[in-house]
């Protein structure tokens, strides 16, 4: 009966794994931006070079097996072979030249898919600063004076320089339907550069856990006509909130799942001045008030030699 019984269990196994894995969003092969559909077709190139030599050797592990079983006695039985200079031949010139293959692609896409590299394109690009807070996102664009809270969008067929930074710990900006993450640290400064190849909607993630909030940290990334683009940026100019210190500080207090949020109002240095809040923790960098009080001991010091000096005079 039990004999029976496995042969049914393994055929449905594969109906089991279609059932399981229509489920998963391919979202990483799929890409809608060209950063991300470069970034897939080194994934796949590089996944084809190795598979050059694992499908070999898997084939081999099977039929050395079948060959060999005990009961072929047609197989040759030579357990005084140690040696075959064509084998080695093999054995290490293919994997080293795919080894020179893989390396070659993967020096020249880095190069080309660097985060830091403003895309090639003959549109002017939108400009929009990122702060990751706790556990939500705060996108600010300086060029058009608003901000928005788990929102962004931006005109597709157009580059997009994000600058990146964080006002709590370490976190991670992710557009998987884009391209790569880069990593938001406070006191800091990183930058991504993306573009969409067609409208759409997007989700965003964090791609680094941050705490209790991680998994409700995300927001949507909406790319639209320029015409959409315009006519949304002046809904935002019409909300009454205003990106001002006390609003802000409200902001950055650690809160979970948190809703859209439209500033009609943001200064264009705010991200600067996020960035800067954390400048004394550089090594080697005094705080503000360290630097005024080194030139008020400066000046202090100033005056006591001069009216030394005046005193020697007169002596």
């Amino acid at each position: 009966m039990s004999k029976k019984r496995y042969p049914r269990l393994f055929g449905i196994l594969p109906f089991l794994g279609m059932l399981f894995l229509s489920g998963c969003n391919w979202t990483l092969l799929d890409p809608k931006g060209q950063v991300g559909i470069e970034q897939k077709n080194l994934i796949l190139i590089a996944t084809g070079l190795m598979l050059l030599v694992v499908i070999p050797v898997i084939l081999m592990t099977i039929a050395f097996a079948w060959k060999y079983r005990a009961s072929n006695k047609a197989a040759n039985y030579t357990p005084d072979w140690s040696h075959s200079t064509k084998i080695e031949v093999a054995v290490w010139t293919i994997p080293v030249l795919i080894i020179i293959a893989l390396g070659y692609v993967t020096y020249k896409t880095t190069h080309s898919l660097d985060p830091y590299r403003p895309l090639d394109s003959e549109v002017k690009p939108v400009q929009i600063d990122v702060v990751a807070l706790d556990w939500k996102w705060l996108f600010i664009y300086p060029e058009q004076g608003i901000a928005t809270v788990n929102k962004i969008v931006f005109p597709a067929n157009t580059p997009v320089n994000f600058r990146v930074t964080s006002d709590a710990v370490m976190n991670s900006f992710f557009i998987p339907g884009l391209g790569g993450q880069i990593y938001a640290m406070a006191g800091m400064t990183t930058k991504l550069h993306l573009i969409a190849n067609e409208k759409g909607e997007f989700d965003g993630i964090s791609a680094n856990y941050s705490g209790a909030g991680f998994t409700g940290m995300k927001f949507k990334a909406i790319a639209t006509s320029q015409a959409d683009f315009d006519a949304w940026v002046n809904e935002v100019k019409q909300s009454p909130k205003q990106l001002e210190a006390a609003e802000y500080e409200a902001l950055a207090k650690p809160s979970e799942n948190n809703p859209v949020a439209l500033y009609g109002a943001a200064p264009a240095d705010f991200f600067q001045t996020i960035v800067d809040k954390y400048e004394g923790m550089k090594r080697g960098k005094p705080v503000h008030h360290e630097k005024e009080a080194s030139k008020e001991v400066a000046a202090v010091q100033e005056v006591d030699t001069s009216m030394h000096s005046a005193a020697g005079a007169e002596e």
